[in-house]
């Protein structure tokens, strides 16, 4: 997905050097640096959370994994 931002132009000089360090160039660092950003606030926020919270954020993601193509009618599921 291609979107146009506005960035700081006393960034850029920053970014380009970065790049030339690592042997890449400013669109890699820039990706990386929001990869980067997201993971962190994303631990952050599960740290943030109680274990109740987390017991339910991990059966929510059970239950996406989880496939439902096949129904199962009521009496299969409580006669089993």
């Amino acid at each position: 997905m291609r979107k146009i931002i506005d960035i700081d132009e006393s960034l850029i000089p920053k970014l380009k050097l970065l790049a030339a360090i690592e042997s890449s160039n400013v669109k890699k660092i820039m990706e990386d640096a929001i990869s980067w950003y997201v993971e962190h606030k994303q631990k952050e926020q599960m740290n943030s959370m109680s274990l109740e919270q987390k017991e339910d954020f991990g059966l929510l993601l059970l239950l996406q994994q989880a496939q439902n193509i096949k129904t199962v009618n009521e009496d299969e599921l409580f006669n089993s």
